[in-house]
């Protein structure tokens, strides 16, 4: 068994060290969970003794494959009380994630399988990230940002690189969507901003939003 804040540092370090060779450093952690490095060297000791972890000076945190498979359960608890709270209780996409936050650390297994086959076994969460399996594997979607398609490319939207509330309630505004076809129908030298289609509607984006609209080529 472990404490809420093992789980949610051990998480944070299965993140980060998902596209990295290398180890995670200590500042990356404490930078991402807002707290001291001392902190943080404090809690690496913590998950080293309980095998999740290994630290070595100047080469920083691995995850142990006991770790990962821990964390990419949490991972998936997550993900999919995401899932049930916008398709069951008809929360939106920029409600779920605080809520999911807590749900994540429930510890029954019986309780995690029976909502995934509740749910139908989802492969992706409201935001478009892919959820584990039980025995923590996943596959993430072949997928572009916005932003590096080049003019009359197109494809689906199929995900977000920021889920944070204030950019799902633009995107809501804007009514892009998980789903939509979007086209890209030219880009502004001066501040590369990009024009784009969906369906009928033709909206200038700004270069922020476009790095942080992933899609999937058509």
């Amino acid at each position: 068994m472990f404490t809420l804040s093992e789980e949610n540092y051990l998480k944070t370090i299965y993140h980060l060290g998902l596209n990295s060779e290398i180890g995670v450093s200590t500042n990356e952690i404490a930078k991402k969970m807002q707290t001291k490095a001392s902190s943080v060297t404090d809690m690496i000791k913590k998950l080293s003794d309980k095998n999740l972890v290994v630290y070595k000076k100047y080469k920083g945190v691995r995850i142990t494959d006991f770790g990962r498979n821990t964390a990419a359960n949490i991972v998936r608890k997550h993900r999919l009380w995401e899932v049930f709270l916008v398709e069951k209780l008809n929360f939106s996409w920029d409600e779920v994630h605080e809520v999911a936050e807590q749900l994540e650390h429930i510890k029954s297994p019986k309780l995690i399988n029976e909502l995934d086959a509740l749910l139908g076994f989802p492969k992706q969460d409201p935001h478009g990230d892919p959820i584990p399996d039980k025995e923590g594997n996943y596959y993430p979607l072949e997928k572009k940002l916005l932003a590096t398609l080049g003019l009359g490319e197109k494809g689906i939207c199929v995900g977000v690189n920021d889920s944070s509330s204030s950019f799902l309630q633009f995107l809501d505004k804007q009514k892009i969507a998980l789903g939509n076809e979007i086209k890209v129908l030219g880009k502004e030298p001066f501040d590369d901003s990009i024009q784009i289609q969906i369906a009928n509607r033709e909206l200038s984006i700004s270069n922020k939003i476009a790095n942080n609209l992933y899609i999937k080529i058509l």
